[in-house]
This record gives structure tokens, C-alpha cells and sequence, in this order.
């Protein structure tokens, strides 16, 4: 038995025992620990959430969510689950290829400037020091169809023996050299390709025409920015007047464009009156000069010509005509002459609000007269690509700052910007993606019919 000294000893031993497990049972002794270890996690659970929410923010702006709420317009290649029929099946007749939407594919671009000799210095916008290549990597998807995947050397079959011609103003020759560069990834022996006449491709005026010798056929550019006749004015007229725009009469060069077997039209950006009234250049219908006619009603007047023209002069039977729609310039802060600038865009836009409204104006203006032909059967004669838009939303395309060359060091944002034209690879690619759709869904029906 323990004596009373061993048992009062045993209690005093065991009394900071009791002590301690009391502290813990009331957690006294971490509760400083517990305050910091709770701030930690809140702050922890901040972040996250912070992170997280803003994450899927760009991750939506970039096209990586699946579903993407904010930017449901930018998709991820294979995200939607909606079943769209194939454009050049059976039941692809119906689909409207230009109401769509841009949707991020690894995939693209289908070919690298530096890998095509055939582009002026201006377009190659990533070997002039451009960074992002996000431009590069969109894909227009139809709403209602899938489009064919570009085969450059189908295309080049399809071509053999023929001639495809663009005919309009720089945006055509913009998409002129986007065709060459798609096509010439086809072909492996790139000296197979080459100018008719010697004329080198960079700032060159006039007309091209470019050989692609193993298959025979040739891939057209002349340059005519109204398509209508520009040229002196009739005798005694008055001294302000340096050049007419002969509403009613086609340029000399069409006479070269009418026997192509696939002719792509285009016109817009110089109808304006900085490119024409006042530089002294007015509209003149017969031998009349038209002093007080404006310069809307000489574009419509002009693209009216430009039908009737079709439909009197080109053979249906030999030339599928293409009338390729305005595509918008994006100035951001001013226009071309006094500041407006594109080089900061990086991502397509949801609306259209940097197309200014001359180019709407536009827009209807040349749809206003091509539905009023498309009604009847003039319709078998040309078809038209509608890419205004589309191309709307395409804001982060342009040359901007990089249409003047190389950029070594600090990008520096220059007086004036190039936010017309576009960088290749880029957005006319499309437009010549969705030509080589119409093509072949053309010729389907027509092998099918003979």
C-alpha cells in the first residue's frame, strides 16, 4: 500500500497532466495557431476562387471552355454538341455557309509564310515581328454544316487545264496570294510555280499570272480597284476634274477576265470620297460628267454595270463568277490619316463596333443590288461570297504596324497603321476556304445533272 507522502507526491506529478488535457479540451493552447491556420485557408480559398473564375474568363475568350457563356460565339474545335450535317453531303444543299461561327483550331494555319515565296513583304506579319499568333489559329464554322477541309492538291485537280482570276482592288490581291500560298502547299517542287512573264510579285501593278506548270493551269490577279473604266476626262471639261470613273463601262482589263473558267470579282474600299472626288476624280455615265452625282450612287451604279456586264458578256457554261462582298477595316481611335490604330487587337470581337459605318453603308448599298439578281436566273451566272460579316468580327487580322517589315525591339505604334489589309496566314484564307466548298459542291451537282 502507498504511504500518504508516495500518493500526495503521485497527485502533484499528475496535476500539470490534468492541466494540459484541460487547455486542449478548451484548445487554449492553439488557439493564436487555429486564428492563423483559419486566415491561411480563407485566403487560400480567395485566391482559388479568384483564380479560378478569372481563368475561365480567358480561358472563355480563347475559345477553352466548352461551353463558354460570355464568348459562346469562340469555340473550341469539337465542343458544341450539336450534329451538323456535311456540307458537300446530300443533305448539305440547304446550309448557308456564311451565317457561323470562329472557332479555335489547333490545327491551322494551313501553311506558313515563311514557307511561300508568293506574299508581298506587308502580309507576312509573324516574320515581321509579330508575337501572338492567335490569328492564326481560328476557323469558320457554319452553323448548320461542316465544311470541307482544304486539299490543296484536289484543288490544283480541280484546276488543271483551267484559269482562276481575281479582278478588284489590294483586298482581291490579298486573297489572290492567300490562294497561292494554300495551293503552293501542295506542291513539292515549289520552282513548278512561277510567273508568266517574269514580273516579281512584291508591289507590282497591273496583272499577274502565276503558272503552276505540272497541272497546267494559271492563277490570275489584275488589278482594277472599281472594276468599272477609269480614265481622262472628255474633252472641255473643267480643270478640277483629273480623272472620270465611267460608271457605265467596264475596265480594258475584262476582256481578259471573261474567258477564265472561274472569275473572283471584288470592289469597295476605293468607292469613297478620299479616293475619289477629292483626289478630282468624278463619275461620268456616256460623255457626260455626272459634277453633282455621289459617290453612293456611282458605286451602286458601278456594281450594276458589273452585272449587266455578266450577264451579257460571260458564258455561264465555261465561267463560274464570284462576287466576293466588302470586307470591313477595324480602326481603333481615328481612320488611316490621323492616328486610328489595329496593332493591340489579339482576339476576334463579339460585335462589329470598330467597322465604321461607310463600310455598312456599303455593304448595303452592293447587297441592295446583288438580291435584286440573285431572284431571277441570273442566279446560274455568279454566286456571291459573303464574307462582310463574318469578316467583322475579325479584328485581330490586320498588318497594323507590321505591314512596313521587319520590327526589331520594342514594338512602337506608328502614325499609320495598316487595319485594311490582313495578315497572311489569316482571315482571306477563308474566304478561299469557302470558295473551294462552292466549287466543289458546283461541280457535284453539275457532274450529277450532265
Amino acid at each position: 500500500m502507498s504511504s500518504p507522502k508516495n500518493s500526495s507526491q503521485h497527485e502533484d506529478e499528475a496535476m500539470p497532466v490534468f492541466e494540459a488535457i484541460r487547455r486542449v479540451k478548451r484548445l487554449r493552447l492553439f488557439e493564436p495557431s487555429l486564428g492563423v491556420l483559419g486566415f491561411v485557408v480563407v485566403t487560400v480559398f480567395v485566391i482559388c476562387c479568384f483564380f479560378y473564375s478569372d481563368n475561365r474568363y480567358f480561358a472563355s475568350r480563347f475559345g477553352f471552355l466548352e461551353q463558354p457563356q460570355r464568348f459562346a460565339w469562340l469555340r473550341i474545335k469539337g465542343s458544341t454538341e450539336q450534329r451538323r450535317v456535311e456540307f458537300l453531303g446530300e443533305k448539305g444543299g440547304g446550309c448557308d455557309l456564311f451565317d457561323g461561327e470562329w472557332v479555335w483550331d489547333e490545327s491551322y494555319p494551313l501553311y506558313q509564310s515563311k514557307d511561300c515565296s508568293f506574299l508581298d513583304e506587308g502580309f507576312r506579319c509573324s516574320e515581321n515581328g509579330r508575337r501572338d499568333l492567335f490569328y492564326t489559329k481560328w476557323r469558320w464554322q457554319p452553323i448548320g454544316c461542316n465544311l470541307p477541309r482544304f486539299n490543296a492538291t484536289l484543288m490544283l485537280e480541280k484546276l488543271r487545264n483551267k484559269r482562276i482570276v481575281f479582278a478588284g482592288d489590294s483586298i482581291g490581291r490579298n486573297q489572290w496570294e492567300s490562294l497561292l500560298c494554300m495551293l503552293s502547299s501542295g506542291v513539292p517542287n515549289k520552282e513548278s510555280i512561277y510567273e508568266v512573264n517574269g514580273s516579281p510579285i512584291t508591289k507590282h501593278k497591273g496583272f499577274l499570272v502565276f503558272k503552276f506548270r505540272d497541272f497546267n493551269c494559271t492563277v490570275e490577279y489584275y488589278r482594277a480597284p472599281f472594276l468599272v473604266l477609269q480614265s481622262r476626262p472628255p474633252a472641255g471639261a473643267p480643270e478640277n476634274i483629273r480623272t472620270t470613273l465611267k460608271v457605265d463601262k467596264m475596265d480594258w482589263n475584262s476582256e481578259k477576265w471573261r474567258d477564265a473558267d472561274i472569275l473572283v470579282l471584288n470592289t469597295g474600299h476605293w468607292w469613297n470620297y478620299e479616293k475619289t472626288i477629292r483626289g478630282g476624280c468624278y463619275f461620268q455615265e456616256g460623255m457626260e460628267v455626272k459634277l453633282e452625282m455621289q459617290v453612293e450612287d456611282a458605286y451602286k451604279q458601278s456594281i450594276q454595270t458589273v452585272l449587266n456586264w455578266i450577264q451579257d458578256t460571260v458564258n455561264p457554261s465555261k465561267t463560274r463568277v464570284f462576287f466576293r462582298t466588302l470586307a470591313p477595316v477595324h480602326f481603333r481611335g481615328g481612320d488611316w490619316r490621323n492616328g486610328g490604330n489595329c496593332h493591340l487587337e489579339a482576339l476576334p470581337e463579339l460585335g462589329s463596333s470598330l467597322v465604321p459605318n461607310d463600310n455598312w453603308s456599303q455593304f448595303k448599298i452592293a447587297n441592295a443590288v446583288l438580291s435584286a439578281h440573285t431572284t431571277t436566273s441570273e442566279t446560274k451566272k455568279f454566286m456571291v461570297l459573303n464574307v462582310t460579316q463574318m469578316t467583322a468580327h475579325r479584328k485581330d487580322g490586320h498588318s497594323s504596324i507590321y505591314y512596313l517589315g521587319r520590327i526589331v525591339g520594342p514594338v512602337v505604334p506608328h502614325r499609320r497603321q495598316d487595319c485594311s489589309h490582313w495578315c497572311l496566314p489569316g482571315v482571306p484564307d477563308t474566304w478561299n476556304e469557302l470558295l473551294y466548298a462552292l466549287l466543289l459542291k458546283y461541280e457535284a451537282a453539275h457532274s450529277g445533272n450532265s
